[in-house]
Parts: C-alpha cells; structure tokens; sequence
C-alpha cells in the first residue's frame, strides 16, 4: 500500500517491485531496479527516507527516522529480512543481515558486511570493507574476495527475482 502523508507521495521509479502487502508512506524515494519485499514497512512521516538503485529491502523489514535525520540507503544494498533501519546511512554495495538493527545517525562503510542479529548503535560509523557482529556491532575482520563474490550474488539474485515478481505482478498474477 502506498500512502501520501500531509501532501507528499512516495516516489517510486517504475521499474521497482514492491510487494501487495508492503506499506510505503509518505517522503520516500525509491530508485530503479530495486525490490521491496513481503511486510515490508518504509515510513516517511518523519524525514525522508531515499533508496537507491538496485537496493533489496527484504521481508518484515521497518525503515523509519527521527526528526530531521534522512535515512539513505545507497546503490547496490541487500537489507536482509527483518531488519530495522533508523535514521542511518548505508553506504553503496554493503550487506545488512538478517535480524540486525541500524540505529540514529549510525554509517554503514562501502561494501560493508553487518552480521545478522547485529546491532549498531547510535552514531557508530562501521568501516568500509569489513565484517562486523554482534551486540553491539565490532569489526571481526577485512573481507575476503569470497566475501566479496557472496554478496553480489545474494544482491543479484535479489535484482531477478525482483523483476521476475514485478513481471508477474504486471501479468495480473497474485502472491
């Protein structure tokens, strides 16, 4: 469900699948080939919430943020399934896994691998580069050219099947 909130609409490039049961509301943006998945929650009601290109915002997933705190994700992200993400930065080609939580002002580096179940606090800026777990998150390595490989192919894979359920979608089919 797309929702408009005081006057401002979600904006949506027409190339990107959003779910039936997923629910977009107000100051958002959405860049193209990006895919937002079942139960997904994606708030603008606060400050604006901008997605990038070929960006996966996974299933039961909540994107909100606090007053005059824009919440960005970049080209190139894999959110993972439930995952919070709250007023923070997500810098281009890295990974949030499953479960993890992404708080007020916190910097997600370029390439960054977050652990599932992680949590970053506020302000906490992870390098670029690395693999961080935990609660709260620390830097566990440097990531490996396997590493590196996994999360294109996770990213990817997110891309075709996003554009296969669009099609489908288009065809009039249900999910």
């Amino acid at each position: 469900m797309i929702h408009h909130y005081k006057g401002i609409s979600p904006t949506i490039h027409p190339s990107v699948f959003v779910s039936k049961d997923a629910v977009i509301v107000g100051d958002v943006t959405i860049d193209e080939d990006s895919s937002i998945w079942f139960k997904t929650v994606i708030r603008g009601d606060v400050a604006p919430t901008r997605i990038g290109k070929r960006v996966s915002i996974q299933d039961l997933s909540m994107l909100h943020q606090s007053p005059n705190n824009t919440l960005i994700i970049e080209d190139d992200v894999t959110v993972g399934h439930q995952v919070t993400l709250h007023s923070a930065i997500v810098r281009k080609n890295a990974l949030i896994g499953m479960g993890s939580i992404i708080l007020d002002g916190a910097e997600i580096g370029e390439s960054a691998f977050v652990g599932a179940g992680s949590l970053v606090p506020p302000g906490k800026k992870i390098p670029p580069h690395t693999l961080v777990m935990g609660r709260p998150a620390k830097v566990v390595r440097e990531l490996t050219e396997a590493d590196y490989k996994e999360m294109e192919r996770v990213r990817n894979s997110y891309v075709e099947k996003g554009q296969y359920y669009k099609q489908q979608t288009e065809l009039g089919l249900e999910f």
